[in-house]
């Protein structure tokens, strides 16, 4: 199933991860979980029973364990647990539902290594880590970062009219675009197992969402907080992901640091 994979082939897009600074005190380890690429996070000290697993971000176009691993490699040193950053199969080679079964599979094999654990995913990752939750109850918590949810191909979040001046990259056409690569013709975007919005969302662990006020997908946001009574923190001037700015823009840090202090005792910490 895995066959076309070599864990260190995937760094087509490395400088993207170049936004970040690179974090101190920490171990990196490449493994194979279940079959996925993924890497180990370990903060000099980690208590080995807790776990975060992340799943990154990228549309399913692109992104990497290198690109991502700096960003979550803060959150990882802020929480004082180790991350198990996994990765995914892109599109357009492999559609729908890759993606999530790359992401189960993971984190399957991170709760028969350790005793807790919690999601995190960023942009399309946040996504997947919803559906994650969805299929595998048990996770401690969840860590959305500007979560991409809505596979609607209508798309029809006001905040893409509200932040038109603001995010000129996230555009309705854009991300219509991606959902269209994404998910096979026989597929409807308002499916559950596809899209979150239209599932029960009953049994979800507690979650923590952040996004930029003045992002596009802030609606998704803004969306999952009111459905499942998540915290969600809107961060004023900020666009999608500004987490990736850690060690180098202070709102960047603070937000990680809201987010590793809000995990910690999801984790029994």
């Amino acid at each position: 199933m895995y066959a076309h994979w070599a864990v260190g082939d995937m760094g087509e897009d490395d400088q993207w991860g170049d936004v970040t600074a690179e974090p101190r005190g920490l171990d990196y380890t490449e493994v194979s979980a279940g079959g996925v690429p993924a890497m180990w996070l370990a903060p000099h000290g980690a208590d080995p029973d807790r776990v975060i697993v992340a799943l990154h971000g990228g549309g399913f176009v692109g992104g990497s364990l290198y690109t991502h691993r700096k960003m979550y490699g803060h959150l990882a040193k802020a929480a004082g647990v180790r991350v198990l950053l996994a990765t995914y199969r892109h599109v357009p080679q492999f559609r729908y539902p890759a993606q999530i079964e790359d992401a189960v599979a993971a984190y399957r094999w991170a709760v028969a290594h350790t005793r807790r654990v919690a999601l995190a995913g960023d942009s399309c990752g946040g996504g997947l880590a919803v559906q994650v939750a969805l299929r595998e109850p048990g996770a401690a918590s969840l860590l959305l970062l500007s979560p991409w949810i809505d596979m609607d191909p209508a798309q029809t979040a006001t905040s893409y009219e509200e932040n038109a001046a603001t995010d000129v990259f996230f555009t309705r056409p854009m991300v219509q675009a991606l959902i269209e690569q994404y998910l096979p013709e026989e597929v409807s975007g308002l499916a559950p197992e596809v899209n979150a919005f239209h599932a029960d969302l009953s049994a979800l662990p507690p979650v923590y969402v952040q996004c930029g006020g003045d992002e596009s997908g802030r609606g998704d946001s803004e969306r999952l907080a009111r459905l499942t009574g998540a915290r969600l923190d809107v961060f004023d001037g900020q666009l999608h992901t500004f987490q990736m700015a850690a060690g180098r823009a202070p709102v960047a840090d603070e937000a990680i640091g809201r987010l590793a202090a809000w995990v910690r005792p999801t984790l029994g910490l």
